[in-house]
């Protein structure tokens, strides 16, 4: 017999002491939805019971707060924080979150399988439990130039990496609706494992299909309907809010008696400078609570229900075998919390990390931005007629909308124009400096002057930009190959700020703290030129992404997501 499990169960017993002891604790139970007090007993990194336990090495009195496991994030993207693995856990892990589920389709999609090893190498030496999800779709489409793909003999071999959970969001529900060989091949190979989908407006028989092939959740629902069809389809429903898709007002409402088993909390996509300043999955806890979903439900969202749906042993829950990993909240109103423990270790105290933010070595990833050289004659949008299609920008969602409009035309070409808020999009292929570039008109920025950029760009990453004119475009998206990856803002010809991310053009290499104030000043930035939405970064992000509908821009041209194709 273990050794370790023997002690375990003498102390859960009372016949050793523990290790520690949390005193005086209300003890939120995930299972009943109850709160208890009492004493919880650890013993190295497990939990060894809850009772009246009063020997052990150190004993620590809660004082009466609550003691909740360990939040977790059941989908999320740490590229979309801008940070370094270790900068990442220094944000999430003060706010609760103590295990993560990701599929690292971000730095796939740019670096393949060595762009995920890098991370999960970083994550291994950090108080975070980080569960992989393989990238089911890298590239995303074939509508779109990638960095790297990832084959289904790939898919076979990250299955049996360690930690690794299942098969991440199957994104190309075309092709499951087709049938197509390789994409049925990934999810085949996933057996026994979690199948995350993603079909936004999915529904009827379509709905079926792509269900029949196996796949369990989904979290592109934007409307209360499309969710409770697939809820009673079969579907674990994830209520996303992130940084620029808000989805939990809209459905929070499905959460009832009868259906919060098959609901969990999670944030997609959510920027360092929300992580600073409002939280993680603790954020989207907070609001429902203050939505009027009961505190100990909105935490059982957080935390048992994505372990049970995942089939996370051992998290999830305070009892007696479970890891350690725990959360002291000072009240239930606010959810601040007061103490993070990671396998029975203090890890941080009052918002502040107790750990190194270890630094793995970046190789080849800080040498992943090679654009041919190009000039404003690339830019042009050729006219197609009368009417040009236009990109429309939704508040709030990732979902865009195509829309028909009248242009202006100088010289035969297409330009931008802000009375009607009708910008330039440009997207420019950064992988293998093939000269691609699409380039399409959008609306809903609001820019009046100057422009954007980004070398994140939903899947593939690709260099995005957006602006009311084509020197400062060409100027951000220069600052961009400066820095080998960024973000920048440009008007009068002239770099205003910019925001470096040289790992993989995903990751910065600077600390937390820094990096939200770059990002808080070229969004403040970004503002004074005009732009209107609340995250303009975030959301220039995704108008690259061909399989969110309706209309999308790619290096290889404006892609119709309904139709599938390319359209111009």
């Amino acid at each position: 017999m273990s050794t370790k499990l023997a002690r375990l169960i003498a102390v859960a017993r009372g016949d050793q002491p523990a290790d520690l002891i949390l005193a005086n604790a209300r003890i939120i139970n995930t299972f009943n939805g109850d709160i208890e007090r009492g004493n919880v007993a650890i013993s190295g990194d497990r939990i060894a019971g809850i009772s009246d336990y009063r020997q052990a090495k150190q004993i620590i009195d809660l004082e009466d707060k609550f003691l909740s496991p360990g939040l977790i994030n059941g989908h999320t993207h740490l590229e979309s924080s801008l940070l370094d693995v270790g900068q990442y856990a220094r944000a999430v892990v003060p706010h609760g979150t103590s295990a993560i589920v990701t599929d690292l389709h971000e730095i796939a999609n740019v670096s393949g399988l060595a762009g995920m090893k890098y991370v999960l190498d970083c994550a291994r030496r950090l108080p975070l439990d980080l569960f992989l999800m393989a990238p089911s779709c890298v590239p995303a489409t074939h509508l779109e130039t990638a960095g790297a793909a990832i084959t289904p003999e790939d898919i076979r071999r990250i299955l049996r990496w360690h930690n690794c959970i299942g098969l991440g969001e199957v994104m190309n529900f075309p092709g499951v609706l087709g049938a197509d060989a390789p994409v049925l091949s990934k999810i085949t190979a996933t057996t026994g494992k979690s199948v995350d989908g993603h079909a936004p407006g999915l529904s009827g028989k379509n709905l079926n299909a792509y269900l029949a092939a196996g796949i369990g959740s989904d979290h592109e629902s934007v409307n209360f309907a499309e969710a409770e069809e697939k809820l009673r389809r079969g579907m674990f429903i994830m209520i996303r809010e992130g940084s620029s898709e808000k989805n939990l007002d809209t459905l929070l409402p499905l959460v009832t008696d009868k259906t919060y088993p098959r609901c969990l909390f999670v944030v997609d996509d959510r920027s360092c400078a929300d992580l600073l300043r409002d939280g993680d999955i603790d954020a989207v806890v907070r609001k429902a609570i203050r939505r009027g979903l009961e505190p100990v439900r909105a935490l059982q969202l957080a935390t048992i229900n994505p372990a049970r749906y995942f089939r996370l042993d051992g998290l999830g829950a305070v009892a007696p075998g479970y890891f350690a990993n725990l959360v002291v909240f000072a009240d239930l109103k606010d959810l601040t919390v007061s103490s993070v423990y990671y396998r029975g270790k203090l890890v941080a105290h009052d918002g502040r990390p107790l750990f190194e933010a270890y630094r793995c070595e970046t190789g080849k990833l800080t040498r992943t931005v090679k654009i041919k050289p190009f000039t404003a004659e690339n830019l042009r949008i050729k006219p197609l007629g009368e009417s040009q299609p236009v990109i429309e920008v939704v508040p709030g969602q990732i979902i865009t909308r195509m829309r028909q409009e009248k242009v202006k035309v100088v010289n035969g070409t297409v330009i931008p124009d802000t009375n009607r808020d009708l910008l330039k999009l440009v997207v420019i292929e950064r992988h293998h400096a093939t000269g691609n570039i699409g380039a399409a008109l959008v609306t809903g920025f609001g820019l009046q002057r100057g422009a954007l950029a980004t070398s994140i760009a939903h899947d593939s990453h690709n260099i995005v930009a957006v602006g009311t004119t084509d020197e400062d475009i060409i100027a951000a998206i220069k600052e961009i190959e400066r820095h080998r990856g960024g973000l920048a803002v440009a008007a009068g010809g002239k770099v205003l700020a910019s925001l470096g991310l040289p790992i993989a053009g995903l990751l910065s290499d600077e600390p937390l703290e820094q990096v939200a104030g770059k990002m808080d000043r070229i969004e403040h930035l970004a503002k004074e030129l005009g732009a209107k939405l609340p995250a303009p970064f975030a959301a220039l992000s995704f108008l690259a992404l061909p399989v969110i509908p309706e209309l999308r821009l790619t290096d290889q041209g404006l892609v119709d997501v309904n139709q599938f194709r390319i359209i111009s």
